[in-house]
């Protein structure tokens, strides 16, 4: 197992919310063609809601209604990675009135260059994200004084 775990490209997390407790179900192709091209790999994914008084309460995929077969592909996907701790502490950012997905997912397209460099020594020390806004607003003031 420690061998495959070196093997292992960077996880990373994320929690997408929807307003109104009803995703369209438009981003699900993306996150699928992520998986099958071997991009990505969801360790572990779970369904939140948060009613607008707050209470909070983790969905089956059974449960999902007519989104069911749209994200059945991804039953079964639980590595036991989020705990309910993890779910409640996420559902925190989440407005009321709102429903989530929290997705934890192995970066597989950087696992070679993750790997040599735990070899060769080296460590990850800081990563992050830089919010698109912030990258537009950089570039708009970099052409406001060109």
């Amino acid at each position: 197992m420690s061998e495959e775990l070196d093997e292992m490209g960077p996880v990373d997390y994320v929690l997408v919310e929807w307003s109104g407790k009803q995703p369209t179900g438009e981003a699900l192709p993306h996150l699928v063609d992520l998986v099958e091209g071997g991009i990505i790999r969801i360790l572990d994914m779970a369904f939140i809601t948060k009613d607008e008084d707050g209470t909070v309460a983790g969905v089956e995929i059974a449960d999902l209604g007519d989104r069911i077969e749209e994200v059945s592909i991804f039953e079964g996907a639980s590595s036991g990675i989020l705990s309910e701790e993890d779910t409640q502490e996420a559902a925190q950012a989440l407005e009321p009135g709102t429903s989530a997905a929290l997705l934890v997912y192995e970066n597989t397209w950087a696992a070679p260059f993750a790997a040599a460099v735990r070899r060769s020594g080296g460590q990850l020390v800081a990563g992050g994200r830089i919010p698109v806004d912030a990258i537009i607003a950089a570039l708009d003031e970099v052409e406001g004084t060109a």
